[in-house]
């Protein structure tokens, strides 16, 4: 059925539950897992959950950026190897996250997006229109909400 599934991940308690979820799923189908984080480019408001950039060199904010990226995308690795599923992981930046998602998706020719219902912004999120409800409204492929 489904064989690549993109996972993203913003680091939130519940994308981690929706990484579990994608594991496991991908263990019974013989399923990949691309996990994906999309972090903001400079110049973008990242305030509060990333704090106050604008006050670094592009270098500084690249690499600080990066490395937070690397350690939410390490659960997606590490949910993986333990449920023997293949990984591999993303990161990508962009001005809207939803974008990269679903480019993400086409580059990676996956057939199943499996993401929280909301992240950080939690029901803040909800009300003024997250990610995930972009990703629904804007994807072509299939899309499981973990809630």
């Amino acid at each position: 059925m489904y064989k690549r599934m993109l996972v993203p991940t913003d680091g939130s308690d519940l994308s981690f539950a929706a990484i579990q979820t994608a594991a496991r799923l991908a263990k019974s189908l013989g399923a990949e897992i691309i996990g994906i984080n999309v972090m903001p480019k400079l110049g973008q408001l990242v305030f509060p959950d990333y704090g106050a950039y604008e006050m670094l060199t592009d270098a500084e904010f690249e690499r600080e950026t990066a490395e937070e990226a690397r350690t939410i995308l390490a659960v997606v690795e590490e949910e993986a190897a333990q449920s023997n599923v293949p990984c591999q992981t993303v990161i990508k930046r962009d001005w809207d996250p939803f974008r990269a998602i679903i480019e993400a998706a086409h580059e990676y020719h996956c057939d199943l997006i499996v993401m929280a219902s909301h992240g950080r912004r939690g029901v803040t999120g909800l009300l003024l229109g997250s990610e995930t409800n972009k990703v629904l409204t804007h994807c072509h492929i299939p899309v499981l909400v973990y809630r």
